[in-house]
Order: structure tokens, then sequence, then C-alpha cells
């Protein structure tokens, strides 16, 4: 059993890869293979719109036919039974580095034929994202998006479930910072009291405890 871990955070040691990192340990715990890739450290595109893997002599339907650095990441991908992706959400989306990854990974496996998956094998993924929303407006306003969001993850045949860590803290030290907006002593308190119990889902879920 292998699983592939995507950080699609810029940032290599805050929430969303610290969070990352205990699922990692969670796959580790339970004595199974885990890889950890940052990807702002690849050299990448989203789809070219070349339309090789739409071609009906295409062996491989499924795989993106470019040539790049994240090929070889796809590959492993391909070969893993669970994929754990990470992404702190930007302008109410996730980030743009993880739109062209969900592009490449899953959009050569979309049948143009019967909207079906020409992937053979399955992957199930869970999303882990953070954000600086509360929960309440987690609910309300971004939960039924982000399920649409990564719907064609669903491409991979497996099931697609996402966590939300709400409410989480930007920076250290938000006096160095055009930050008046947000309360220091409210998301430092956030941050001491509900993201170690984040982290501690986050490992139950890399341990395939939830």
């Amino acid at each position: 059993m292998k699983t592939i871990i995507i950080n699609s955070s810029p940032r290599k040691n805050w929430n969303t890869a610290q969070l990352l990192q205990e699922a990692m340990r969670g796959v580790k715990g339970i004595g199974e293979e885990a890889e950890y890739i940052d990807l702002y450290d690849v050299s990448f595109t989203g789809c070219r719109s070349c339309l090789t893997c739409k071609r009906k002599d295409a062996a491989e339907p499924w795989k993106c036919s470019m040539k790049d650095d994240l090929s070889p990441v796809l590959e492993k991908i391909h070969k893993a039974d669970r994929l754990i992706i990470g992404s702190p959400i930007y302008f109410s989306e996730p980030s743009s580095h993880l739109r062209a990854f969900m592009e490449r990974l899953a959009f050569p496996a979309l049948s143009y034929n019967n909207y079906s998956s020409t992937f053979g094998g399955k992957i199930d993924v869970d999303v882990i994202l953070t954000m600086n929303v509360n929960e309440e407006f987690y609910k309300k306003d971004y939960e039924k998006r982000f399920h649409e969001y990564f719907a064609p993850l669903r491409f991979l045949n497996g099931n697609v479930r996402i966590f939300a860590a709400c409410d989480t803290l930007q920076v250290e030290d938000y006096s160095k910072y055009n930050m008046a907006g947000f309360s220091a002593e409210h998301k430092q308190e956030v941050h001491e009291k509900v993201f170690p119990l984040d982290k501690a889902r986050a490992y139950k879920i890399g341990a395939r405890e939830e």
C-alpha cells in the first residue's frame, strides 16, 4: 500500500504542510509507504489542450502525454492506492498550482465518449484544505463549492473526501503586517486550541482511522 502526499502550498512548513506531515506520520504509523512532494518545487504547467489523451490510438489515455517535471509525479500517483492533497485557500480557491496539477491528473482520465473514466485503477483521495474563514463561513459558502471543485478527482475511481481546517493562523507576528482586519489574539487562540485537533485528525486520516 502506498500513499502519495502532495503539498500544493508554497509554504513548506506552515499550516497545510504541518497537517500533511501529520497525515504522513499516520500513514507510516500503520506500516504503509508514503512519499511527500512539495508541488512548488516541481516545474510544470497545466493542461496544454493537445488532446493527445483523447486520440483513438492512445495506448494509455489516462496518462498526460506532456513531458516535464510533473510526469514522474503523475506516474507515481497512478501506481499508488491513495492520494492525499493539501492546499491553502487563496481568493476563495485552492492554489493555482493545485488547479494545474488537477488538470494534468484528472482530465486525461475523462472519456469524451461517455464521460466515464478511462483509468483502470482505483485511487482514494483525501483533500486537506486550510483557510482563514471560520467553520460557519465554510459550511455556508465553501463546502458545496469545494466538493464540486474536486469532483474531477472521481475519475481516479476512488472515494474523494475533503477536510477543512478553518480560521488558521496566517503569520507568527501580526504586528509586522497590514492585517488590521484580523484579530491577532483570536487567531492565536484558535491556533493554540483548535489547530492541534486539526493535526490529530490529519494523523487519523493518514492512519485510515476515518
